[in-house]
């Protein structure tokens, strides 16, 4: 096992509260980084595991604006939602803050105050789209119009979402203002830059020489290419009214940039929290500073927040920044905006006392090295093969057969055989096995050595069989029940990093403290006479109609994406005004309705139109029930030349709307109407 400092810092990527966290969130960033950090601390490691709310941010005001609140409530709703989803889920945090408290403005202006009393900056005046109705200037978010490259005519100012093609706004045809629907005007506007180019040659003796062979090779890549395309000043402040006030003379109307403040969350989050000792983790050279990232944050976590404690001085340079791909949900890239994810409040509200369960199955499929995939059928069957059948079978086997045949006490072993020994020696050789693993962010790998340790174990009852062994010798099986117990006990240490919650279970029901990792490497961990408490099943069974309930889910998020994109059918020709004013529309109430003897679509219904009660055959039995419809106030065309249908004088039209999938829905008047109204 590699030599560990002392103290570390171990952060994990903001999450940004416009939405809840999804498991690909929990798959790339969170789930490894507890991991990691539950590992370290039971190694007897200084620990400061840092997170927050990433709340600022063009996204934040356009939720607000759709929803009809404030940004502040928004980042309220989502702060509390994914805190407590985090909290259910057991991700330790020593603290998870949020960029909108009052200590990070104090710490995000300062640090922005020093790096401009020290000429850090450079100014530059650039053109920017100003929205002249609203009068203000418009971030890419806020301008939409027709994509150059595939014609979508709703296409964003950074990127059309039919074609993925990034955009800067002047790209866009005919570009129109998301606040007003006017088309913007170029403006001249001032901001502040970090000069990234200044600081290409330390970053690439720093990274490209320094990292080359203790980072991720996704990471390391990444990161060499943009080196070598060459950097260029980024812009640390735009025009916006949400955000941190830019903290210097004649920016008024500015605030940072999100990608300039939400990694200074990590320090103020750790200041909120540890007042007195914060620069201790940051500035302390004995600290080990370490990113959880997702790959789409490699850049920002590794050449410009780095550049920026550069040039501020005093802090410690990230150690690693253990990077992973994306996950994807049934075969489809996970997206927030077309709802295709599985969100962890609603898996912890679906699948009680099962966050365990869903751990396992994101860490034994991590995305470590190339995008995974997660579907059900997976979750179902690693569950049931693998926790219920390996992990949570040898345990139970091991206690029930204690419990059957030695009262619940940890029966006295004789001398060990080659195989006993043999055997225990293989298991107090996994925590170090294990450790290294963790070590070098090979968490997946090392999840599945936890379960090796279960292997062995079920193979060693396999062998033994000591439910047939107490027939002839009492005695014997008593040694074998011993070994089994040991590696039991050896396991509720090594479950913890990645299972806590069940190595809490499993540690409860040996009757033990959970103890630390060195714990798993002790032999006689379990005493002869120790008495064990009543055995329970770690896990349980997950039947084929409670995952296809959850395929069914998506499967209708998948039909109202495709509904909610369908292209709606082209205008008809033209007509007349006076063509249209001979249309008499009233609203009318349906008073009795049937079906029309056979016939599938035909139903006859009887509605008062304040000037009478008629007859309106209408083909539209097989999407109403006919007594539901009684009662109905609906839109009626009155002067509809009188037809007969199936021998029934129709004398009129109901007017009904037409989804994509081809189910129709009524139209109505907003409220109660008078029989007879006319519709204008």
């Amino acid at each position: 096992m590699s030599f560990l400092p002392q103290r570390y810092t171990v952060t994990a990527a903001l999450p940004y509260a416009n939405g809840p966290v999804h498991i690909g969130h929990l798959a790339g960033v969170y789930l490894p980084a507890d991991i990691y950090v539950r590992y370290l601390r039971s190694m007897g490691r200084d620990v400061k595991f840092i997170c927050g709310s990433d709340e600022h941010g063009v996204p934040i005001t356009i939720r607000a604006q759709k929803e009809g609140v404030t940004p502040q409530q928004v980042v309220d709703k989502y702060h509390a939602l994914i805190r407590d989803s985090f909290q259910e889920f057991n991700v330790s945090f020593d603290v998870y803050s949020r960029t909108s408290s009052a200590t990070h403005a104090e710490v995000s202006s300062g640090f922005f105050k020093k790096l401009y009393a020290d000429g850090k900056f450079i100014e530059q005046t650039t053109q920017q789209y100003f929205d002249e109705q609203a009068q203000q200037f418009l971030a890419d978010r806020y301008i939409v119009g027709t994509c150059p490259n595939c014609s979508n005519e709703n296409a964003y100012g950074d990127q059309c979402e039919r074609c993925g093609t990034s955009l800067s706004p002047t790209e866009l045809i005919n570009p129109r203002s998301m606040l007003s629907g006017a088309q913007p005007v170029l403006r001249d506007t001032k901001h502040w830059f970090l000069p990234l180019d200044q600081y290409e040659p330390w970053l690439r003796e720093w990274i490209v020489e320094g990292h080359k062979n203790d980072w991720k090779t996704n990471v390391y890549g990444q990161c060499k290419s943009w080196i070598d395309q060459g950097l260029h000043p980024r812009a640390v402040t735009r025009d916006l009214d949400w955000g941190v006030p830019v903290p210097v003379p004649g920016a008024e109307g500015k605030v940072l940039y999100v990608w300039f403040d939400a990694p200074i969350g990590y320090i103020s989050a750790t200041k909120e929290a540890f007042p007195d000792e914060w620069e201790t983790y940051w500035k302390d050279s004995g600290s080990k500073l370490v990113h959880f990232i997702g790959k789409d944050n490699i850049v920002f976590h590794c050449i410009i927040f780095p550049a920026m404690l550069k040039a501020h001085g005093g802090y410690i340079l990230p150690d690693n920044v253990p990077a992973n791909e994306f996950l994807n949900l049934e075969g489809d890239k996970i997206s927030t905006s077309r709802n295709w994810a599985v969100w962890l409040h609603e898996y912890l509200a679906e699948f009680p006392g099962q966050g365990d369960v869903l751990r396992y199955v994101l860490c034994a499929n991590a995305p470590e090295n190339k995008d995974n995939d997660f579907t059900w059928k997976d979750f179902q069957a690693r569950n049931n093969n693998e926790l219920v059948a390996t992990l949570g079978n040898f345990v139970n086997r091991a206690a029930v057969l204690t419990h059957k045949f030695f009262e619940g006490k940890v029966p006295a072993a004789g001398e060990f055989t080659e195989q006993d020994q043999e055997t225990l020696n293989q298991v107090y050789a996994f925590p170090a096995k294990i450790g290294e693993l963790i070590e070098n962010y090979r968490f997946r790998d090392a999840l599945a050595e936890v379960l090796n340790v279960a292997r062995l174990g079920n193979k060693y009852l396999a062998d033994t069989q000591p439910w047939h062994l107490i027939k002839t010798d009492a005695a014997r099986t008593g040694t074998v029940l011993h070994v089994s117990l040991q590696i039991a006990a050896a396991l509720a240490p090594l479950l913890e990093p990645f299972l806590p919650a069940s190595a809490q279970k499993l540690a409860a029901m040996l009757n033990l403290e959970l103890g630390n990792w060195a714990t798993a490497a002790r032999p006689g961990i379990l005493a002869a006479g120790h008495e064990l408490r009543e055995p329970a099943l770690l896990f349980a069974k997950i039947e084929d109609t409670t995952v296809e309930a959850q395929v069914q889910k998506l499967l209708d998020t998948k039909k109202a994406n495709q509904l909610a994109n369908a292209p709606v059918t082209a205008a008809k020709e033209n007509v007349s005004f006076e063509d249209f004013a001979k249309m008499d529309l009233r609203i009318g109430t349906i008073v009795a309705a049937e079906k029309v003897a056979k016939t599938k679509k035909l139903l006859k219904l009887t509605v008062d139109t304040g000037l009478d009660q008629r007859t309106i055959v209408s083909g539209i039995a097989e999407h109403f029930i006919p007594e539901a419809l009684v009662g109905q106030q609906v839109l009626v065309l009155l002067n509809l030349a009188p037809r007969e249908i199936k021998g029934i004088q129709s004398q009129g039209m109901l007017l009904l709307a037409e989804n994509a999938d081809g189910s129709l829905k009524l139209m109505q008047p907003g409220g109660a109407v008078r029989n007879g109204s006319g519709v204008m």
